[in-house]
């Protein structure tokens, strides 16, 4: 269940939240440009589940309260995932990610690459908001109960 956003910050409380797919869209899919990169995290979560994996979390503005966002931010679970199956795009980090982008509409990383400087790997990284260097939420999505 994906909890209430935090009313100081709009961002999802601290920690990782389950939440299936059909609670991300009824949470998320508050616009034509929301329901657009829905339908970008599907096709990239499908593509995902195809290869193997189990897994996958959603993060950036598109998981807060912000009205206006951008595009989708997430990672993925590498264990059990056959890179030979994966979608060559989702393997393209080049040029910040613009293959992913352009054919999700976000971008998502394994998420046990290293994210920054310090060592931290993505799941970590993205459980920090970057601007205010403090603890926020993610959701986690099971591929196996997609649609």
């Amino acid at each position: 269940m994906i909890p209430p956003f935090d009313p100081a910050t709009g961002n999802l409380p601290p920690g990782v939240h389950e939440a299936t797919w059909a609670e991300v869209v009824a949470r998320y899919g508050t616009s034509p440009h929301r329901l657009a990169l829905l339908a970008g995290l599907k096709a990239a979560l499908d593509a995902l589940r195809t290869a193997g994996c189990r897994r996958a979390y959603a993060d950036g503005s598109f998981v807060t309260a912000k009205e206006q966002t951008a595009d989708f931010d997430g990672c993925w679970e590498v264990e059990g995932v056959d890179l030979a199956r994966l979608d060559p795009v989702l393997k393209t980090f080049a040029n910040r990610r613009e293959a992913q982008k352009r054919a999700f509409g976000g971008e998502l990383f394994p998420a046990d690459w290293e994210a920054d400087a310090s060592g931290s790997h993505f799941l970590e990284f993205f459980q920090r908001d970057r601007d205010a260097d403090r603890p926020k939420g993610i959701i986690a999505i099971d591929l196996g109960g997609l649609p």
